[in-house]
């Protein structure tokens, strides 16, 4: 069973926020997953922070043949270019 790195999307509508997740590639877009790696938030407001990340539990992932989504994939390579 292989690993995805993915999006899981979590806030309320119309005010989206997604967690940063390792999951099961058969597992649902919302449901069970690994380990979770980071947040992003597509429309930060004031102080917030619109992308963190946990690099070092990323590289691990990575490393040991976990694959990221596309979206997944360009947030990493906007967070940290060493990893990608």
């Amino acid at each position: 069973m292989s690993v995805k790195i993915r999006l899981q999307r979590m806030g309320r509508r119309h005010c989206p926020l997604f967690r940063i997740v390792a999951a099961h590639s058969s597992a649902r877009r919302d449901g069970r997953y690994i380990e979770g790696l980071g947040v992003y938030n597509p429309s930060p407001k004031g102080e917030e922070v619109k992308l963190t990340l946990d690099e070092e539990r990323v590289k691990y992932w990575l490393g040991v043949g976990a694959q990221p989504t596309d979206t997944v994939r360009a947030l990493i390579r906007q967070a940290c270019a060493s990893i990608a």
